[in-house]
């Protein structure tokens, strides 16, 4: 090999030694991340939350609508001070549905707290 290509190649590889070519950097360990809360941790409370339909209309009396879907099931009561929406899912395969969630609002749309258009509910 000639000694100018020689130097050239030698030049040529300079960078990628440089570059830590040969070095080892060693595995570390990261531990794992902290376990997060409990997805029961998520969920609303409130005087509606786990009861059935059964439970929620004597409480709440018939209500305005009842809308079905495959999994969901939403019971929706009226006033004329509030309309409280109550949203049921199956806990579980062949477990009635119960109230997981509930929206209410007056009837203008404002947002307004939902234990309290329940108790409003109740002396219709």
């Amino acid at each position: 090999m000639k000694p100018t290509r020689l130097l050239l190649t030698g030049l040529l590889s300079l960078p990628l030694a440089a570059c830590g070519a040969g070095t080892v950097v060693p595995a570390t360990r990261q531990p794992p991340p902290p376990a997060g809360p409990p997805a029961s941790a998520f969920m609303k409370t409130g005087p509606l939350m786990g009861l059935d339909a059964k439970h929620l209309t004597q409480m709440l009396g018939t209500p305005r609508l009842d809308i079905r879907e495959s999994t969901m099931r939403k019971l929706q009561f009226a006033n004329g001070r509030c309309v409280l929406d109550a949203y049921l899912y199956a806990p579980g395969q062949g477990k009635e549905p119960v109230v997981t969630h509930v929206d209410a609002r007056a009837p203008s749309g404002a947002g307004v707290d939902s234990a309290g258009c329940a108790t409003s509910l109740q002396g219709r």
